[in-house]
């Protein structure tokens, strides 16, 4: 797969015999011959990563497997489409592939881009219209086991029957479809006890044999994920560093969602109005950075930047922003120190300094990855607390006892953005099904459900 930027917007898909001739999923063996834009690269793996993070967001919510289909399905609908229907396939194809490279670069983001892709291939294996569409998919594992034949499914037909009917499964009827493997070809359902197992074999049923295929594919990715990082390790991070490799290096810790930069409905707020706000709908994150900056008159850089760019985009205008640092700062520097040293980034951060960027809030990822050391308060409360910190803030905010031992539970298993959804949800009573993946998206919903309740009629 060759990655270039041309000097025209055409569309240079250009595809060998070998791009072509894939099954409806892609097994992704190996690059196919594709001159791809550069633009392109970065697209289409930005759509395929919102499907993965999808898929990460309901596998941590617990949702059932009828739930994920039709989340997968959606997910792929919504974000994989192509205006060409004919390129779909080929955006397929090169989404992965650029992911990969995006993921391959060290033990944790392949472990997550492992699970993500296995468990996106199992769902859309499972949504294929027909056994044939499966068979196909099958074929091109050129799998060397074979159907059961009428005279072996007679002799076990009523073992078959005994492990149906302790599944809840329906009875196997004369045409069903079983095929013969070993045993550790399938630990899910031998662990599961789903499947019979005689001499070393297990008898997979057609519409179980997605456990065997997606087996298969999560052992062929996880090899080739390693070796896709020995290449880029030996030559293409180097080759690359002036076009390609900033994009890979950036791409797993990017924001999807809208752009914070200018305030949004529901979210002008003044000077007056901020004590009021900051209790009712600051992301904790936020809650903590403003409940130190009154308690001690002073954050560090870090946490400056975190807040204050929070409140740009919450509406707080420059003015306001002045008043508000210098109110707290000079209680603490003196009001000399402040205007001196202090009051310039605030005016940078509004475009106003320096090379006038319009600089954005910080989104959950990046305030997540963040690293404060001694005496910061920036960065993830759900990552960086203790447990027992985690509690005090939460009881703080209001959360309820059950809701919180919820919160504290996804926070401990790393799920940090589950765990500020589930607080939104406690303190907001409404479901939030789209998860928090923005300090001023939480804001921002929050005074609309706010809103909504104080007005029911707006």
């Amino acid at each position: 797969m060759k990655i270039f930027r041309p000097q025209s917007r055409r569309n240079i898909l250009s595809s060998s015999s070998d791009a072509v001739s894939v099954p409806t999923i892609p097994l992704y063996r190996s690059a196919p011959s594709l001159d791809v834009r550069l633009e392109e690269f970065e697209s289409f793996a930005i759509d395929r990563l919102r499907v993965l993070k999808g898929i990460s967001d309901g596998m941590s919510r617990g949702k059932k497997p009828e739930e994920m289909e039709n989340l997968v399905k959606d997910l792929w609908k919504v974000n994989m489409r192509h205006q060409h229907a004919s390129e779909v396939l080929h955006k397929d194809i090169i989404s992965h592939f650029a992911l990969r490279l995006v993921y391959c670069r060290t033990e944790d983001l392949r472990k997550w881009f492992l699970s993500m892709e296995s468990a996106l291939f199992r769902y859309r294996f499972r949504l294929l219209k027909n056994a044939e569409a499966q068979r196909a998919v099958m074929e091109e594992f050129d799998l060397p086991y074979r159907a059961v034949s009428n005279v072996e499914f007679e002799s076990i037909k009523e073992k078959l029957g005994q492990v149906a009917r302790s599944t809840g499964q329906p009875l196997p009827t004369a045409d069903a479809i079983f095929y013969k493997v070993p045993f550790e070809e399938v630990p899910e359902l031998v662990a599961g006890r789903k499947v019979l197992i005689s001499q070393g074999y297990a008898y997979v049923a057609m519409n179980q044999i997605v456990s065997l295929v997606a087996t298969l594919f999560r052992s062929q990715l996880s090899k080739t994920l390693i070796l896709t990082n020995r290449k880029w390790t030996s030559s293409i991070r180097e080759q690359e560093k002036h076009r390609l490799t900033p994009i890979v290096e950036a791409m797993c810790s990017s924001y999807l969602g809208p752009d914070y930069s200018q305030s949004r409905e529901y979210a002008d707020i003044s000077l007056k109005d901020i004590d009021q706000v900051a209790k009712s709908s600051f992301p904790l994150c936020m809650r903590h950075l403003f409940d130190k900056l009154k308690e001690d008159h002073h954050l560090k850089h870090g946490g400056r930047m975190q807040l204050g760019l929070f409140l740009k985009g919450v509406g707080l205008n420059l003015d306001d922003a002045l008043a508000f640092w210098r109110a707290e700062f000079s209680k603490k520097v003196g009001l000399e120190k402040f205007e001196k040293q202090y009051a310039y980034g605030i005016r940078h951060n509004y475009g106003k300094e320096g090379k006038r960027t319009d600089y954005s809030p910080y989104s959950c990822t990046k305030i997540i990855s963040s690293t404060p050391g001694t005496g910061d308060h920036h960065g993830c409360p759900y990552r960086h607390f203790s447990e027992e910190n985690l509690r005090a803030a939460l009881g703080r905010m209001g959360v309820n006892s059950r809701a919180m031992e919820d919160v504290i539970d996804k926070a401990r298993n790393r799920h940090y953005q589950l765990a500020c959804t589930l607080t939104f949800e406690a303190l907001h009573g409404m479901p939030c099904d789209a998860g928090i993946n923005h300090p001023n998206q939480y804001f921002s919903d929050s005074r609309k459900i706010l809103q909504s309740k104080k007005d029911p009629s707006a």
